[in-house]
């Protein structure tokens, strides 16, 4: 991230000892900066969460979404993770190894029609993640994902009850996520209970994936009956 103000205000939140480097993932001396600050304070590097994204999600058709919009989310959701891992790697086999956790989402599964330039990196995200899990498995190092349906991040609290309510009565659990859920993943995924998982996605959706389509007819179905 690259407000600093918001990093100090949180690491002043959490135990133990804190590094806040404010760093822009497009850009490659930056996040090579981040990694070293952190090597030079902690002497090494044993988990990453690479968690940032392009914020423009305004539902556009695929020929009207301008140019720079789609080098925009290529650049931070993508570039961001390739930089990021170019860097993370190294210091984690150097140490001997470490688990890195990359952030995907549902749309990195299916379309969604109006995103195509988020849903494009997502899939490509996907694709790194395993990659990089079978390039660098015998280090040690270990490359997973995490991909997340609607959870109840800024983005959705901005948008309001009608727009958090719509999202959830698609959703076949009924309701949208919590960032505590994927912190939870997160965690599992960096520690050593899941030392034999490498190269796989989590998936958080309340069971959107497991058949959006087919439940969206059921519910229609079941309301025509009613």
């Amino acid at each position: 991230a690259r407000h600093a103000a918001a990093l100090d205000d949180l690491a002043g939140q959490l135990a133990g000892e804190v590094l806040v480097v404010p760093a822009d993932v497009t850009d490659a001396d930056s996040v090579a900066n981040l990694v070293d600050q952190t090597l030079s304070r902690f002497g090494r590097l044993d988990v990453a969460c690479n968690n940032a994204a392009h914020p423009d999600h305004r539902p556009t058709l695929l020929a009207d979404i301008p140019v720079d919009r789609f080098d925009a989310a290529l650049a931070v959701n993508l570039r961001g993770v390739f930089l990021a891992m170019k860097h993370e790697i190294p210091a984690m086999v150097e140490s001997g190894g470490g688990a890195i956790v990359n952030m995907s989402s549902t749309a990195g599964h299916h379309g969604v029609s109006g995103l195509a330039d988020y849903v494009a990196t997502k899939w490509a995200v996907e694709g790194i993640t395993r990659t990089a899990a079978l390039d660098y498995a015998a280090d040690g190092v270990r490359v997973n994902a995490i991909a997340p349906g609607p959870i109840l991040t800024d983005g959705l609290v901005q948008a309001g009850p009608a727009a958090q309510e719509a999202a959830a009565a698609a959703m076949p659990m009924q309701r949208i996520g919590h960032p505590e859920e994927v912190a939870g993943a997160a965690v599992w995924l960096s520690s050593d209970d899941s030392a034999f998982v490498t190269g796989t996605t989590i998936v958080l959706d309340g069971g959107e994936l497991a058949g959006v389509a087919a439940f969206a007819m059921q519910k229609r179905l079941a309301a025509a009956a009613r």
